[in-house]
C-alpha cells in the first residue's frame, strides 16, 4: 500500500507552503538546532543519499516517509553521526558534527533498527554501559537509569537479560538508551517496527511523553504516526528529497501523495 501511494508521489509534488518569488519555500523562523546541507552517501553512481537538505528547529517534529530502500535509515545514521557523508555537512547549533568532539553528539538521542543491545547483559547493565559512553557517572548515572526505567516502564525487567526480552520490551530498552542522557533532539528509526497493535499503541503513548519537550525526527511507514506526531513531513525517494510538507491535524496526507505534479523533464 505504501509503495503504491509513495512511488507516484515521488514523480512530483505540490508543496503548499508560501514561497518567495524565486520559488524558495519560506518556513517560519525558529531557532535552528540541526542543519544538513547537500548530504550524499554511498557510491556516486548509485548513491544511498543524493544531495539531501534538512533543517530541524526547536520544537519541530519531522516525519520521514519513503518506501523500503528510499534512504531513511541511512539519512538518520548520517544525521546522528554514525555514518560520515561522502559530501555535505551536518551542523548542530551551528557547529559541524564531523569537526566537533563527543559533547556535540550528546545533543542527539538515536534509536536505530535493529535496536543495539548486548543480549548477555541485563536491562540495567545495558543502560549503565550506554550511560558511561555518554559520560554519565556515579549518582547522576544511577538517577538517569531510575528515571528512564520509570518513564519506559522497564522496572519489572531491570535484571532480565536483554536477549530474553520481548520485541516490545526491546524497543522500550532502545528508547531508554536514546533518552538516558536527556538529549534535546530525538532521531527514531521506526520505533514501532515488528510490534503487534497493542504494543504499538503502548510505544506511541510512551513516545508522547518522551518527545514532549524535545525536537523529533521520526522515520515510519505509518501515515497515522506522521499525522499525529509531526508538524512536517519529508518524503525520500531513491536517496533524494522528493518533497517536504507542513502537517496539521486537518492535512490529508493521502490526498497530497495521490496528486503528484507533472514529472520533471529528463535532464532537469
Amino acid at each position: 500500500i505504501m509503495a503504491g501511494i509513495l512511488r507516484p508521489a515521488c514523480q512530483g509534488f505540490a508543496i503548499t507552503l508560501s514561497q518567495s518569488r524565486s520559488g524558495t519555500v519560506i518556513w517560519p523562523r525558529m531557532e535552528t538546532l540541526l542543519l544538513a546541507r547537500g548530504l550524499s552517501y554511498g557510491n556516486a553512481k548509485a548513491p544511498r543519499l543524493d544531495r539531501v537538505d534538512l533543517e530541524l528547529a526547536a520544537g519541530d517534529r519531522l516525519g520521514l516517509l519513503g518506501v523500503n530502500g528510499a534512504g531513511k535509515s541511512t539519512l538518520m545514521q548520517v544525521l546522528a553521526g554514525v555514518l560520515a557523508p561522502r559530501n555535505g555537512e551536518v551542523r548542530i547549533h551551528g557547529q559541524r558534527l564531523d569537526q566537533a568532539g563527543p559533547a556535540l553528539r550528546r545533543h542527539i538521542g538515536f534509536l536505530p533498527q535493529p535496536v543495539p543491545v548486548y543480549s548477555e547483559l541485563t536491562v540495567s547493565e545495558n543502560l549503565g554501559w550506554v550511560g558511561r559512553l555518554q559520560r554519565l557517572r556515579g549518582a547522576r548515572l544511577e538517577s538517569a537509569i531510575r528515571r528512564v526505567m520509570r518513564d519506559l516502564e522497564l522496572e519489572s525487567v531491570a535484571e532480565r537479560l536483554a536477549g530474553r526480552l520481548s520485541t516490545g520490551m526491546t524497543q522500550r530498552l532502545g528508547l531508554a538508551q536514546a533518552v538516558l542522557h536527556e538529549p534535546e533532539i530525538l532521531i527514531l528509526d521506526e520505533p514501532t517496527a515488528g510490534l503487534d497493535p497493542f504494543q504499538t499503541e503502548q510505544i506511541r503513548e510512551l513516545l508522547g511523553g518522551l518527545s514532549a519537550s524535545r525536537s523529533l525526527i521520526l522515520a515510519t511507514p505509518l501515515l497515522d504516526d506522521v499525522q499525529s506526531r509531526c508538524n512536517r513531513v519529508l518524503l525520500l525517494d531513491s536517496g533524494r528529497k522528493a518533497a517536504e510538507q507542513m502537517v496539521t491535524p486537518e492535512t490529508d496526507l493521502l490526498a497530497h501523495f495521490r496528486q503528484p505534479t507533472k514529472p520533471a523533464e529528463a535532464g532537469e
